[in-house]
């Protein structure tokens, strides 16, 4: 209740500070709730079963000037673990544009990682590769950026993902992340090296590539991963890919597939750990009943097969998944 109460302040305060300055502000409801079996080898997962409040979000955004503007996000149903209160804050940054090519950012950020799966917000996706389920991707940090026309080039510097997992809080990310628009091709490739224990780093080169041909959405994404004592390429790496239809502007049908594996015998992944090899299938469709697209109802289903060594792991051999749900994205507030 506390929670709830301070941000329900904070949205009230935001609303009027903002509407009396004159400066640029949009808050944003998010929500999402769905109906979902899952089953694995037959047998029902009662926990991961029946009605879900999957998401519910807070986003506040704006400019304050030209050159400054700030974006918040915060999960209104993730539980806050950490006494700081950040756990369920994804995003929470301000970006400096000193010109037109220069874009300077500070904050809660995601971590520069490439690839269109990694990129999406949760909430638009309903079934994923073990390396998405795992990942921690929202870390403090600042990068820099230099933007062109088709083009932006991006350094940053963040906490690691692998502080969350052991004693590892002092621990950092480097990475270097191109996005770009070239005709039907759109890049998001990124090279990183992450800290996963103290001067120990596993590097990830990342290729996300997507193709928008007319009605047609295509997006391939592949990562590789690798730390010392290993061969570079195809020992730990996942691959990602989509295929999305609109013989509507209101209806969307798409195929999704990951796989997952790591041949490796280190510990350094403890994302896609060794001995994983995972596959998942799945297709879905998305309607909405509004031109704005602020309205979407979904339903999907994936199968899952392979072997996952992580004892917390999402993905499972014999895994079956069907969802359907509804969407909502309000504007509350827009000045």
């Amino acid at each position: 209740m506390r929670i709830n109460a301070l941000l329900s302040a904070l949205l009230l305060s935001a609303m009027a500070a903002f509407a009396q300055s004159g400066d640029v502000v949009n808050i944003q409801l998010q929500a999402r709730a769905d109906y979902q079996r899952e089953y694995v080898d037959g047998e029902s997962v009662k926990g991961h079963s029946g009605f879900k409040g999957q998401y519910l979000n807070l986003c506040i955004g704006g400019d304050i000037n030209r050159h400054f503007s700030y974006f918040f996000r915060q999960r209104l149903n993730k539980t806050n673990f950490d006494s700081e209160y950040f756990d369920a804050t994804d995003m929470l940054y301000m970006d400096y544009k000193p010109n037109e090519n220069w874009l300077i950012s500070a904050g809660k950020q995601v971590v520069a990682i490439g690839g269109w799966e990694y990129d999406r917000a949760p909430i638009d996706l309903y079934f994923c590769s073990e390396f998405w389920n795992q990942v921690p991707c929202y870390q403090w940090g600042a990068s820099v950026a230099y933007v062109m026309p088709h083009d932006k080039i991006m350094a940053q510097f963040c906490q690691s993902p692998f502080r969350t997992f052991g004693d590892n809080s002092d621990i950092y990310a480097y990475n270097v992340l191109w996005s770009g628009k070239h005709g039907v091709w759109s890049p998001l490739w990124s090279v990183n090296m992450q800290e996963w224990r103290s001067g120990r780093f596993i590097n990830y080169l990342a290729l996300g590539n997507a193709f928008d041909l007319g009605r047609v959405r295509v997006e391939f994404d592949f990562m590789n991963r690798a730390s010392s004592h290993q061969r570079f390429l195809f020992d730990d790496f996942s691959i990602m890919g989509e295929v999305a239809y609109r013989p509507i502007d209101k209806l969307s049908v798409f195929a999704h597939a990951s796989y997952d594996v790591n041949k490796t015998h280190t510990e350094c992944d403890k994302l896609v750990m060794a001995g994983t090899d995972i596959t998942r299938l799945g297709c879905g469709l998305e309607f909405f009943p509004v031109k704005k697209y602020d309205i979407r109802l979904h339903a999907d289903y994936c199968y899952t097969w392979g072997r996952n060594t992580n004892p917390d792991g999402i993905s499972q051999d014999k895994q079956s998944i069907f969802n359907v749900g509804l969407t909502w994205k309000v504007t509350v507030f827009k000045h």
